[in-house]
């Protein structure tokens, strides 16, 4: 259970984030959308122990979080690989102190279908092998918690639906909580066991909405539509933005 209790930041003159409570049930894929600069991503960093609210409070299992926990593992959307490694080293740079490391390293990699590509670099990569080597290292050290901001963001139409679809055949295994942060409300409603739709900043709440499809979700399928149409209402309304 991660608790966001009433979380303030501000940039010098700029409110990002007043007030702003939210919980995320264990197990549970939440998606957080809103306009850009409207703190989405900042939120996920202060979650993480990368920045520090101003005023709130992060509580973990009930537990006060003051500083980066390794129950998160985060997954960057310019993936934050280090170019001087190999793909087996980057999945195992937070696990270097475990004398398996590397059988752990090379599991997930056969996990996210790179097992091939162990002693490759990152500048030999496409940018979809980058963001599963992202992913492996995220899940190197067994986290809780998957952090995702706006991983499949830079990626091409046809990249990005094959890593959702990888992502949710990870999650089958790993059973893990994710709070994902993107812009696209057809990723949100494919994804997602709930969707949180944020104001422009200073951040508030606009909709708090549970995904309820049962099985595979399909893009024009008649209740994908409608989940998709009632997220547009409330950006646009936020946005101006006319059908």
């Amino acid at each position: 259970m991660i608790n966001c209790n009433n979380i303030t930041k501000k940039y010098e003159d700029l409110l990002v984030l007043d007030n702003l409570s939210l919980k995320v049930n264990p197990g549970e894929f939440l998606v957080l959308l809103g306009p850009s600069g409207c703190g989405k991503s900042t939120l996920l960093q202060i979650i993480a122990g990368f920045q520090n609210s101003d005023s709130g409070e992060i509580l973990i299992n009930g537990e006060k979080l003051e500083k980066p926990d390794k129950r998160f593992g985060y997954v960057f959307q310019d993936y934050a690989l280090f170019k001087w490694r190999t793909v087996l080293g980057n999945v195992v740079v937070g696990i270097q102190e475990k004398k398996n490391n590397v059988e752990i390293g090379m599991d997930l990699l056969k996990k996210v279908g790179l097992e091939g590509f162990a002693h490759q670099y990152p500048h030999q990569l496409s940018g979809g092998m980058k963001q599963r080597v992202g992913l492996a290292r995220a899940l190197a050290y067994n986290p809780e918690i998957l952090l995702m901001d706006e991983p499949f963001g830079a990626l091409d139409a046809q990249t990005r639906k094959l890593m959702q679809q990888e992502l949710l055949r990870l999650l089958k295994e790993f059973n893990k909580t994710i709070v994902f942060v993107t812009h696209s409300v057809i990723e949100a409603v494919y994804l997602a066991d709930r969707v949180i739709v944020l104001s422009s900043s200073p951040a508030r709440i606009l909709l708090d909405l549970k995904i309820d499809i049962d099985g595979h979700r399909h893009y024009t399928d008649n209740l994908f539509l409608e989940y998709r149409k009632r997220i547009l209402y409330y950006i646009n309304q936020e946005t101006g933005v006319k059908d």
